[in-house]
């Protein structure tokens, strides 16, 4: 598990390697697709030893759980964001549904900015999944922030970032998409549930009412294959 792995493409296809030093999410996201290779336990551990993550690959950290939970120790994560930086040629992925965790990270708060590029891999990703604005349905299925509180610290960060809107759930159209304008995305993925976990799903005007109005934003789109199933 602790190895850099080639990416199959069926998370993101952008995306050319998958690395998970740590094992373990507090989330427990009930549609977690980690739990058909493990059982998900909400006790983080490390695994080492750490790979050589190579050059000119696009590599997402932490594929198999959310590494910036708050029960991670955070030497655990200044530790492994420096080990990213010995291979600058990379460009690396984090995704975290508690973005506000960055912000604990941060040894001066006051000049963030400048904190923030000591702390991150010059050539990074910063994302976090809005599922829906609605936190009700959420809370049913996983133990992670509220959407609001996502998009809210997302949107706080002066970095490049995406949305993950996976697996897409039942939304309102207007909030949602004052949560999508807060973070301030380069670009938002959306996918569709492809494990059947019976999750709430929006119709299919819907989905295309919310493509229409991200375009509108200018926001750029990336649709996963799954999503075939709703549009």
């Amino acid at each position: 598990m602790s190895g850099l792995k080639k990416s199959s493409g069926q998370m993101y296809e952008w995306v050319s390697h998958m690395w998970s030093p740590i094992a373990g999410c507090q989330h427990l996201c009930s549609y977690c697709y980690t739990r058909k290779f493990q059982a998900l336990s909400d006790t983080p551990r490390m695994i080492l030893p750490f790979p050589i993550l190579g050059e000119n690959r696009t590599v997402f950290v932490g594929h198999m759980c959310d590494m910036f939970a708050e029960n991670v120790p955070a030497d655990w994560l200044l530790a492994i964001l420096y080990y990213c930086r010995l291979f600058p040629k990379n460009k690396y992925i984090f995704q975290t549904k508690n973005p506000f965790r960055f912000w604990h990270l941060l040894p001066d708060q006051q000049h963030y900015e400048e904190a923030l590029k000591d702390l991150l891999p010059p050539n990074s990703l910063i994302g976090t999944t809005i599922e829906t604005n609605r936190a009700d349905l959420l809370a049913q299925i996983s133990k992670a922030p509220s959407p609001h509180n996502r998009a809210h610290f997302l949107g706080s960060l002066n970095w490049e970032k995406f949305i993950t809107i996976e697996p897409i759930m039942d939304f309102d159209l207007e909030p949602l998409m004052s949560l999508l304008i807060e973070a301030n995305p380069t670009f938002v993925n959306i996918g569709a549930d492809s494990k059947g976990h019976n999750l709430l799903e929006p119709s299919r005007a819907k989905v295309n009412a919310l493509i229409e109005a991200i375009q509108k934003q200018g926001i750029e789109i990336r649709k996963k294959m799954n999503l075939e199933r709703l549009v």
